[in-house]
């Protein structure tokens, strides 16, 4: 219950009043660091909230390091079997800090990791959850996860790689956001998704046309809707080949 609770009101911030920002600097060697940054859109939030927008009273400013939090819940993770230890230790190095203040208008999440090798990015959209597991002690096996984003670079070749894991889930959320954007068809939303890429070397050549391509062409930025990204996840695939 709580997962199915958490995924919608989850699926209604983000495509009510989200606005989502995917960041890498990707060095050379093939060092460098990733962030997310989730920003609650006031005005979209505001027609949705109506009269009780003004009523609103929340302030939290609050940043951690994932592993500083796995070492508070010690016995907690110790119990955990083998495989649930292994995918937590891949962010051990995310750092999130989240600032929520109705007073400032100011509702953000940022989440970084810094990383030797792309490829050893954490599934990052995935890091609150994780943590409300840890803290609560939840099975990770009750998530209603239905996709995967992982990341790859040879060198040359750079990929943003989006599974489908759960296709009765993805149809599922498919449902649940068919309805959700027919009750705030009338609302005028702001819910942008961009992936902001920098590369140590010029872009040859990028499989989404819509993406644009920086003067010095060693940046790209690329701009969806979150409904779209949640309706069919795997749009966001993207390969760039450097030159």
């Amino acid at each position: 219950m709580k997962n199915k609770i958490y995924v919608l009101l989850l699926l209604v911030f983000f495509i009510t009043s989200c606005q989502v920002t995917e960041t890498i600097h990707l060095n050379e060697d093939g060092t460098g660091k990733i962030e997310i940054n989730e920003l609650r859109d006031e005005q979209s939030y505001m027609q949705l909230m109506g009269e009780n927008y003004s009523k609103e009273e929340v302030f939290k400013d609050t940043t951690y390091i994932f592993k500083d939090l796995i070492a508070q819940h010690a016995e907690t993770f110790s119990r955990l079997p083998a495989f649930e230890k292994a995918i937590f230790e891949k962010f051990n190095s995310v750092e999130v800090h989240s600032k929520k203040s109705s007073f400032e208008k100011e509702f953000r999440t940022t989440i970084r990791q810094k990383f030797t090798k792309i490829e050893e990015v954490a599934d990052l959209y995935k890091t609150e959850e994780y943590v409300d597991d840890i803290e609560n002690n939840y099975a990770l096996v009750a998530e209603e996860h239905y996709y995967s984003v992982n990341f790859i670079f040879d060198g040359k070749i750079f990929k943003r790689i989006v599974k489908i894991t759960d296709a009765v889930e993805l149809k599922k959320q498919q449902d649940k956001i068919t309805e959700l954007k027919t009750r705030v068809v009338h609302l005028k939303i702001s819910q942008p998704f961009v992936l902001k890429y920098y590369f140590p070397r010029k872009i040859k050549s990028v499989s989404n046309l819509n993406a644009k391509i920086s003067d010095d062409k060693k940046a790209l930025e690329l701009q969806f809707l979150i409904t779209d990204c949640l309706m069919n996840p795997e749009s966001t695939n993207l390969e760039v080949v450097l030159e």
